[in-house]
């Protein structure tokens, strides 16, 4: 039994705090303003708790043989959940996190810390600022799990940002990102067309009962300019304890629809979560 205290911060994004699971010994809840942000397990890196974070993960599992090295670069730190399953599932890889909110980065530090040799690096800045600067080609995937409070930002949600997530990838690289949204899902279907601009394939993962409407959640957008195994995919987000669907292909153009891309001087953050929508306790 986890006998850690919970630890509480207050930081640029509001009021963190971190919580130990008594039901693993090493395994802690990241929170932010009362919504579930991160969730780590110290122990055991590959346990993905969270629905979209397992998501991201089959993606990253299927992008290349398995145990192969990647180079990869994440927007968006919170506990440092998905650099840590890619360290512990494919060793030697080069990993980049950024992360705008400098107290929070330096409470995981403290509190959750990474292991010898993990290869990755920490750098505080804005995420689109630091992109602009990154060199072309170097990555390749790219991990967008960024939030400003409980939204994505604007400014990570416009075309010109799509254009430069793509120059810092290499040819065959991966875009992948955490996007919530509801029906009549305006900024879902905004961003699926501003990516498809950009790359030729892409590909959508949600839960069924979010894409019917029924709900608000999260959607895992993957882009990329090569075919993606979306029968691999599929077959993995089924067999989910929540199983989740793959779009692509003609059914999701039919969901983009008549959505156009957004350009930076148009853009806006994805819609504020209803009350209660990812609140614990």
């Amino acid at each position: 039994m986890n006998e850690s205290i919970p630890v509480t911060r207050v930081t640029d994004q509001g009021t963190v705090k971190l919580m130990p699971d008594i039901d693993r010994e090493r395994a802690w809840l990241l929170t932010v303003d009362g919504a579930p942000q991160s969730y780590v397990d110290l122990d055991e890196p590959t346990h993905l708790e969270f629905e979209y974070a397992r998501r991201l993960g089959h993606v990253l599992d299927v992008l290349a043989e398995p145990g192969r090295a990647l180079d990869v670069l994440h927007l968006g730190g919170g506990a440092l959940t998905l650099p840590r399953y890619v360290a512990a599932t494919r060793p030697g890889s080069r990993q980049d996190v950024v992360e705008a909110d400098r107290g929070l980065a330096q409470l995981v530090a403290e509190r959750l810390p990474l292991p010898d040799g993990a290869g990755i690096a920490l750098h505080h800045a804005d995420a689109r600022a630091w992109l602009a600067g990154a060199a072309d080609g170097r990555a390749d995937v790219l991990v967008a799990d960024v939030f400003g409070g409980s939204r994505v930002p604007a400014h990570l949600a416009s075309l010109g940002y799509a254009r430069e997530a793509a120059r810092v990838l290499r040819g065959d690289g991966v875009y992948l990102a955490n996007l919530p949204d509801a029906a009549p899902f305006a900024f879902l279907r905004s961003q699926l067309a501003t990516f498809a601009e950009v790359f030729a394939e892409l590909a959508l993962i949600a839960e069924p009962g979010v894409l019917r409407g029924r709900r608000f959640g999260n959607a895992v957008l993957v882009a990329a300019r090569r075919p993606v195994d979306t029968a691999a995919l599929a077959r993995r987000t089924a067999a989910d304890a929540f199983p989740a669907r793959v779009e692509h292909g003609a059914a999701l153009r039919d969901f983009i629809g008549d959505a156009r891309p957004v350009r930076d001087e148009d853009a806006v953050p994805s819609p504020e979560p209803p009350d209660g929508a990812f609140g614990i306790g």
